[in-house]
């Protein structure tokens, strides 16, 4: 156990329990497997040494905003199942019964994403469907990384979700820019959280999304 916790130098002061670090790593090893047939995430960040920190940590560094007492959290593009999968082990290993869709169009990572779900007993439902094209969707939070550019996914919330609590989106080094550009044409109540794993990136927790009218 000691030789899994040196890899994850970024989550020593967090309390992360010695069965959520297995579940990583048995997850890691799907996805470096699954990684050498289809291209789920880059072949860089595939390295054992990047991994962790790259897709894992990064992931896992939202769990504070994650609202876990509306029953369903929802994961809108979800991949490789990040943040989604990530989150879903996270909950498993809290004892919580929140479960986790993971919205995901294309077929070889939906395959995949199930065939985790069922290897680690996650309580998740994938979802193989365009979220655009879903109506009246209800979640208590909803999270997005590397999917679609802020206003894209502004829109689609505020479009296709009938209810939700929050929406948490990954920015990068381009945030800022993006943010005040963004907040042109939106009004929404957001935190920032500086994230762990770039000092270039940040966490966007917002609530409360409305378009602004034209003059």
């Amino acid at each position: 156990m000691e030789e899994i916790l040196k890899k994850y130098p970024l989550l020593k002061d967090k309390n992360v329990s010695r069965e959520t670090f297995i579940d990583f790593e048995i997850f890691i090893g799907m996805l470096q497997e699954i990684n050498k047939e289809i291209n789920i995430i880059s072949k860089e960040t595939a390295k054992s040494e990047i991994i962790r920190e790259r897709h894992i940590v990064d992931s896992l560094q939202i769990i504070e905003f994650v609202e876990l007492n509306k029953g369903i959290i929802i994961d809108i593009g979800s991949g490789g199942g990040m943040p989604g999968i990530v989150m879903s082990i996270i909950i498993k290993n809290m004892k919580n019964q929140t479960k986790v869709q993971l919205y995901e169009k294309s077929h070889h990572k939906s395959v995949f994403l199930r065939k985790v779900s069922r290897e680690l007993k996650l309580s998740t439902e994938v979802i193989q469907e365009n979220i655009f094209e879903a109506q009246n969707l209800e979640s208590g939070t909803i999270m997005a990384r590397a999917f679609k550019p802020l206003p894209i996914v502004l829109n689609l919330v505020y479009e296709n979700f009938s209810s939700y609590k929050n929406l948490i989106l990954f920015m990068g080094k381009n945030g800022e820019k993006i943010l005040d550009e963004t907040l042109k044409d939106w009004d929404f109540d957001f935190e920032k959280r500086k994230s762990i794993t770039s000092k270039d990136s940040f966490i966007l927790n917002i609530k409360n999304i409305k378009k602004k009218l034209k003059n």
